[in-house]
């Protein structure tokens, strides 16, 4: 609500005096003042915030991560800002020798804990690096709490969050101690931050290791990383908590075929380093690529091709999209970004899943490219 440059603050004097039945009604008395010009009743909103990301580079770059502080006084721990999960968890001193890689929480030094006495478990549809998930290879076991968080200066009390009790070693190789849950309905953390006058807007810049400088920023957009105008397209109906689009091409090169000409949903997801489709859809795309790349016997759902055939292939891989006008545009998998090569065999991004996943998105063109994202009860 706007209010004019003079506006009139009403200020209520209250009286504590008790009143029997047969009393005179009291009297209280309202005084005025006027604001200063220039002055509003507006709440103050929070301003945007940037936070700087690590990137963990393991032969290619396999995830993004940044500091946040949790309870009082804080305590500094490292989280990847994760579009496809929607909770706050964390490696803690309850987690013990299986969290022995991991900085841990420690809810006994915080005098704003407090414990949620509910356990419960999280098992992951994608994991950290490039090896396919297998089973509940990734599972953590988690109890509910609640505690104060801050995040690049954005402070946030009375959070839902879970501390990691235990952990399967397939998160022994990750140099960050959880994963903050940015899911396109705001919960937690980002829930208060809106609540509080923050934008409903978050944008990532996630950079190769050569390049650095990655950054998540918070209610607003970084415009001496991002130049130009955002496309902006809307979540269909259903898509809940997730960041999905519907894609009605894939084309390789500019060429298409049958099964890439089919509508198919994509998920946008910054915590894998994995791009999985229906086997076949993968094996279209590689089609359009080369006949020598095959399943790799190693990995199962994986493809690959010899290493010194690589520079001989390129493949601009577009996915296409409909903005909120109703305008087509292209998000570009560059050619760069195609391929990866280990031990001889060039290990391809594009695997299989059974249960037919989309595009995960930060991988490849996030690296480049700003990535923007509107909470779906943005203020």
């Amino acid at each position: 609500m706007k209010h004019p440059t003079s506006t009139v603050l009403l200020a209520l004097v209250f009286a504590h005096a008790t009143q029997t039945l047969g009393q005179s009604p009291q009297t209280i008395h309202l005084q005025s003042r006027v604001a200063p010009p220039g002055a509003s009743l507006k709440r103050r909103a929070l301003g945007p915030a940037n936070v700087p990301l690590a990137d963990f580079f393991k032969g290619t770059d396999l995830q993004w991560f940044g500091n946040i502080s949790v309870g009082t006084p804080a305590q500094d721990i490292t989280v990847v800002f994760d579009t496809g999960s929607s909770s706050l968890e964390f490696a803690s001193t309850l987690c013990g020798q299986a969290c022995a890689n991991q900085k841990q929480f420690d809810p006994s030094k915080s005098s704003t804990f407090v414990d949620g006495g509910r356990t419960s478990s999280i098992t992951f549809a994608t994991g950290v690096g490039v090896d396919p998930v297998v089973g509940s290879n990734y599972k953590l076991t988690l109890r509910s709490a609640i505690d104060t968080v801050s995040v690049g200066g954005l402070k946030a009390n009375n959070v839902n969050l879970f501390l990691i009790t235990n952990q399967t070693p397939t998160f022994n190789i990750d140099p960050f101690s959880g994963i903050q849950g940015m899911s396109a309905t705001a919960q937690g953390f980002f829930a208060s931050l809106i609540s509080q006058g923050l934008p409903s807007l978050f944008s990532l810049y996630l950079t190769p290791k050569a390049v650095g400088n990655a950054e998540l920023t918070i209610g607003g957009i970084d415009n001496i990383k991002f130049k130009g105008n955002p496309t902006y397209a809307s979540l269909p109906a259903g898509s809940s908590s997730t960041w999905r689009l519907a894609s009605p091409r894939l084309s390789v090169n500019g060429k298409t075929t049958s099964v890439l000409n089919t509508q198919r949903s994509i998920i946008f997801d910054s915590g894998t380093s994995n791009v999985l489709f229906s086997t076949a859809t993968t094996e279209a795309i590689y089609s359009l690529i080369s006949p020598d790349i095959k399943p790799n016997p190693a990995e199962p759902g994986t493809y690959g091709i010899a290493c010194d055939r690589i520079a001989s292939l390129p493949a601009v891989i577009d996915i296409e999209f409909t903005s909120q006008s109703g305008t087509p545009f292209n998000l570009t998998i560059p050619s760069i970004f195609g391929m990866l090569a280990v031990v001889g065999w060039g290990l391809l991004p594009f695997r299989t899943n059974s249960k037919g996943l989309g595009w995960q998105w930060h991988t490849f063109k996030a690296r480049l490219n700003k990535a923007q994202h509107d909470h779906i009860n943005s203020h």
